[in-house]
Protein backbone atom coordinates (compact mmCIF):
# COMPACT_ATOMS: atom_id res chain seq x y z
CA UNK A 1 0.00 0.00 0.00
CA UNK A 2 3.03 2.71 1.14
CA UNK A 3 4.62 1.94 -2.25
CA UNK A 4 1.63 2.13 -4.51
CA UNK A 5 0.53 5.57 -2.79
CA UNK A 6 4.19 6.58 -3.40
CA UNK A 7 3.68 5.64 -6.84
CA UNK A 8 0.80 8.23 -7.40
CA UNK A 9 2.61 10.93 -5.75
CA UNK A 10 5.09 10.87 -8.16
CA UNK A 11 3.09 9.65 -10.94
CA UNK A 12 1.04 13.37 -10.34
CA UNK A 13 4.60 15.08 -10.94
CA UNK A 14 4.96 13.45 -14.28
CA UNK A 15 1.53 14.75 -15.16
CA UNK A 16 2.21 18.17 -14.14
CA UNK A 17 5.50 17.92 -16.47
CA UNK A 18 2.95 16.19 -18.91
CA UNK A 19 0.78 19.89 -18.23
CA UNK A 20 4.08 22.15 -19.39
CA UNK A 21 4.26 20.05 -22.79
CA UNK A 22 0.25 20.63 -23.03
CA UNK A 23 1.15 24.72 -22.79
CA UNK A 24 3.16 24.25 -25.54
CA UNK A 25 1.30 22.84 -27.96
CA UNK A 26 3.12 19.44 -27.00
CA UNK A 27 1.36 15.98 -26.91
CA UNK A 28 0.79 15.71 -22.94
CA UNK A 29 3.78 13.01 -21.95
CA UNK A 30 5.72 13.81 -18.97
CA UNK A 31 8.36 11.95 -17.14
CA UNK A 32 10.35 12.15 -13.68
CA UNK A 33 12.99 10.24 -12.45
CA UNK A 34 13.42 9.53 -8.92
CA UNK A 35 16.83 8.48 -6.99
CA UNK A 36 16.70 8.01 -3.21
CA UNK A 37 13.36 9.29 -2.73
CA UNK A 38 14.36 12.37 -4.74
CA UNK A 39 13.44 13.82 -8.21
CA UNK A 40 16.52 13.47 -10.21
CA UNK A 41 15.33 13.93 -13.95
CA UNK A 42 12.66 15.64 -15.45
CA UNK A 43 11.11 15.56 -18.73
CA UNK A 44 8.07 16.34 -21.33
CA UNK A 45 7.88 16.16 -25.17
CA UNK A 46 9.71 18.66 -26.97
CA UNK A 47 9.22 16.86 -29.98
CA UNK A 48 7.37 19.51 -32.28
CA UNK A 49 9.12 22.51 -30.37
CA UNK A 50 12.62 21.25 -31.04
CA UNK A 51 12.02 19.60 -34.31
CA UNK A 52 13.66 16.45 -33.08
CA UNK A 53 12.17 13.07 -33.45
CA UNK A 54 13.95 11.80 -30.08
CA UNK A 55 12.31 14.97 -28.03
CA UNK A 56 10.25 12.17 -25.55
CA UNK A 57 9.34 12.56 -22.15
CA UNK A 58 11.62 9.67 -21.35
CA UNK A 59 14.49 10.72 -23.16
CA UNK A 60 14.67 14.25 -21.91
CA UNK A 61 14.18 13.10 -18.46
CA UNK A 62 17.03 10.55 -18.56
CA UNK A 63 19.19 13.31 -19.86
CA UNK A 64 18.96 15.38 -17.29
CA UNK A 65 19.03 12.69 -14.39
CA UNK A 66 22.43 11.43 -16.50
CA UNK A 67 23.52 14.94 -16.45
CA UNK A 68 22.46 15.62 -12.22
CA UNK A 69 24.38 12.44 -11.08
CA UNK A 70 26.95 12.77 -13.63
CA UNK A 71 26.79 8.86 -14.86
CA UNK A 72 24.51 7.53 -17.39
CA UNK A 73 23.77 4.15 -15.35
CA UNK A 74 20.65 4.90 -13.92
CA UNK A 75 20.19 1.22 -11.86
CA UNK A 76 18.89 2.34 -8.47
CA UNK A 77 16.17 4.78 -10.11
CA UNK A 78 12.75 4.48 -11.12
CA UNK A 79 11.30 6.13 -13.78
CA UNK A 80 7.43 7.31 -14.02
CA UNK A 81 6.01 8.28 -17.33
CA UNK A 82 2.48 8.61 -17.92
CA UNK A 83 2.55 7.02 -21.43
CA UNK A 84 3.67 3.41 -22.10
CA UNK A 85 7.04 3.50 -23.34
CA UNK A 86 7.72 3.41 -27.06
CA UNK A 87 10.58 0.82 -28.63
CA UNK A 88 12.90 3.97 -28.92
CA UNK A 89 12.34 5.27 -25.23
CA UNK A 90 12.48 1.22 -23.79
CA UNK A 91 15.59 0.86 -25.59
CA UNK A 92 17.02 4.07 -23.66
CA UNK A 93 15.55 2.45 -21.00
CA UNK A 94 17.33 -0.40 -20.85
CA UNK A 95 20.47 1.49 -21.79
CA UNK A 96 20.21 3.31 -18.60
CA UNK A 97 20.11 0.06 -16.62
CA UNK A 98 16.64 1.98 -14.88
CA UNK A 99 15.62 -0.45 -12.19
CA UNK A 100 11.91 0.40 -12.23
CA UNK A 101 9.39 1.95 -14.86
CA UNK A 102 5.71 3.30 -13.67
CA UNK A 103 3.76 4.05 -15.92
CA UNK A 104 0.07 5.75 -16.30
CA UNK A 105 -1.93 4.41 -19.65
CA UNK A 106 -1.06 1.85 -22.37
CA UNK A 107 -0.02 2.97 -26.00
CA UNK A 108 -1.93 0.76 -27.94
CA UNK A 109 -0.25 2.15 -31.22
CA UNK A 110 3.57 1.97 -30.39
CA UNK A 111 3.49 0.74 -26.39
CA UNK A 112 6.52 -1.70 -25.82
CA UNK A 113 6.09 -2.07 -21.87
CA UNK A 114 3.97 -5.33 -22.17
CA UNK A 115 1.08 -3.76 -24.96
CA UNK A 116 2.55 -4.62 -28.49
CA UNK A 117 5.50 -6.33 -26.93
CA UNK A 118 7.65 -5.63 -23.60
CA UNK A 119 11.26 -4.47 -24.18
CA UNK A 120 12.01 -3.63 -21.27
CA UNK A 121 11.88 -7.50 -19.57
CA UNK A 122 13.01 -9.18 -22.79
CA UNK A 123 15.49 -11.96 -21.12
CA UNK A 124 17.90 -11.67 -23.94
CA UNK A 125 18.79 -8.16 -23.38
CA UNK A 126 21.62 -7.59 -20.52
CA UNK A 127 19.33 -5.81 -18.31
CA UNK A 128 14.91 -6.26 -17.19
CA UNK A 129 13.35 -3.72 -15.44
CA UNK A 130 11.17 -3.89 -12.63
CA UNK A 131 7.69 -2.57 -14.25
CA UNK A 132 4.37 -1.46 -12.78
CA UNK A 133 1.59 -0.06 -15.10
CA UNK A 134 -1.90 2.10 -14.41
CA UNK A 135 -0.75 4.25 -11.91
CA UNK A 136 -3.11 6.79 -12.21
CA UNK A 137 -4.39 5.73 -15.58
CA UNK A 138 -7.71 7.66 -16.12
CA UNK A 139 -6.00 10.79 -15.14
CA UNK A 140 -3.18 9.89 -18.03
CA UNK A 141 -5.35 8.72 -20.43
CA UNK A 142 -7.37 11.96 -20.02
CA UNK A 143 -4.36 14.11 -20.54
CA UNK A 144 -4.21 12.50 -24.06
CA UNK A 145 -7.67 12.11 -25.13
CA UNK A 146 -8.37 16.09 -24.00
CA UNK A 147 -5.30 17.10 -26.21
CA UNK A 148 -6.41 15.59 -29.39
CA UNK A 149 -9.55 16.21 -28.89
CA UNK A 150 -9.04 19.54 -28.98
CA UNK A 151 -6.51 19.35 -31.93
CA UNK A 152 -9.17 17.85 -33.89
CA UNK A 153 -11.72 20.69 -33.10
CA UNK A 154 -9.46 23.56 -34.38
CA UNK A 155 -8.66 21.78 -37.39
Amino acid sequence: MLREQTDREWMLEAIAEAEKAEKIGEVPIGAVIIRNHEIIGRGYNVRESKQDPTGHAELVAIRNACETIGAWRLSDCTLYVTLEPCPMCAGAIVQARVKRVVYGTTDPKAGCAGTLMNLLQEPRFNHETELTSGILQPECAMLLTRFFRRLRERQ
